[in-house]
């Protein structure tokens, strides 16, 4: 996916490929006892792998959606926990491109350059539904003022800076560019899920949070114009569980090379010998390939449709990302599970942790339901019917 990236994004990537054997060698124990990645993500913030898609122009390495998704699928081989952070943090830098000021693009693609991060403070509990945003925007005399409760703000932990969803009194939706150490700016450690469980998803405290006005910038544009911003968004929540679905296939290989026995019927002295194994590997092979591919295949057309900004690429976009989804959820699911069949009954030890490969899987899929991804392509398929324009497609 990479051999068309600016050279510059090239390095980088090299560069994280590079890091993955230390990321993947403390997973496990950071899952077990909930150690949140601080040194991971500064290491990987030393190495530019958040600039990545900071625009050449602004003294980035100028890499677009092909290399965003990518390095997420990369960290997500060794840790999908950390490869969730980068999530928010691209589809906001997007954002910024698309609608921010020149002051706000400004500061915050400086900021990313020196190693800063951005995390959303997007979903809210208890609306009727994820469109349902109670946190408010208002005008006072000294600027906008920002109120609400964010939940599920994935890598606010880790934040320099928050972007946060809210409403105006007319209904509009705007994003506030924060500080992440602004005064009334409370982020609670408080995430609980039994898997992701070091994404530093906390809850965000917002209390007549004072903004910049050239830090707020208006959603609509990026939602429903031909910016292929949705589709951007969802092809890396798929980067994460293609990444995913390789990385727990990797280890059950190693698991039965090293320490599963073989089967006494398959008359074979070594378990990666039995042929019904082979088979069965070769199989999840062709599962965790086609979700890669279908990857590969909707990181270009995002990009294709951002660069020209054409209301049908921005529609094969969302298309085949939709395609990709589907697939990636399909194969982190299967091969998580089907990890301890092929690994055999010793692999369920408690201590060897192979299970969070599955409770990662379970719990980062429950994103946006791939059953409607399949509703917009049986639509197309029958109908010709576009898929909508919004921040989930």
């Amino acid at each position: 996916m990479t051999d068309l990236a600016p050279e510059g994004a090239s390095a980088v990537l090299d560069a994280v490929r590079r890091l993955l054997p230390d990321l993947a060698a403390g997973a496990h124990e950071r899952d077990r006892d909930r150690l949140l990645p601080h040194a991971e993500l500064r290491a990987l913030s030393d190495l530019g792998a958040f600039a990545v898609t900071v625009p050449a122009e602004h003294g980035g390495p100028g890499g677009g959606a092909v290399e965003a998704i990518e390095l997420t699928r990369l960290l997500a081989t060794a840790d999908p926990s950390i490869a969730q952070v980068p999530q928010s943090h691209f589809v906001y830098l997007r954002l910024v491109e698309i609608a921010g000021s020149p002051e706000l693009r400004r500061r915050v693609l400086d900021d990313v350059l020196a190693g800063a991060r951005v995390a959303n403070a997007q979903s809210e509990r208890g609306g009727r539904d994820i469109t349902d945003i109670r946190t408010t925007i208002r005008d006072s005399a000294d600027g906008p003022v920002v109120d609400g409760r964010k939940f599920y703000a994935t890598g606010s932990l880790f934040a320099s800076w928050l972007a946060v969803l809210a409403r105006d009194l007319e209904g509009v939706d705007h994003v506030a560019f924060l500080p992440a150490d602004t005064p009334g700016v409370t982020i609670e450690d408080d995430w609980a899920g039994f898997g992701q469980r070091t994404t530093g998803s906390g809850t965000v405290l917002l209390e007549e949070v004072l903004v910049d006005p050239e830090l707020v910038a208006p959603r609509a544009e990026a939602l429903t114009g031909p910016y292929a911003y949705g589709p951007y968004a969802q092809a890396l929540h798929a980067a994460i569980d293609a990444g995913l679905a390789r990385g727990a296939l990797a280890d059950a290989a190693t698991f039965v090379r090293t320490r599963t026995r073989p089967w006494f019927e398959s008359g074979v002295a070594s378990a990666g010998d039995d042929p019904l194994l082979v088979q069965r590997f070769g199989e999840l092979e062709v599962t965790v390939r086609a979700a890669e591919s279908a990857l590969s295949v909707g990181a270009e057309a995002v990009d294709r449709a951002y660069a020209l900004r054409d209301p049908g690429l921005h529609a094969e976009a969302s298309l085949a990302v939709a395609a990709a989804k589907v697939l990636a959820d399909r194969a982190a699911l299967e091969v998580t599970s089907t990890l301890f069949e092929v690994a055999g009954a010793a692999s369920t030890d408690e201590s060897l942790g192979l299970h969070r490969h599955w409770r990662n899987a379970r719990t980062h899929t429950t994103h946006d339901p791939v059953r409607y991804k399949v509703q917009h392509l049986g639509r197309w398929a029958l109908h010709g019917q576009v898929p909508p324009r919004h921040g989930v497609i």
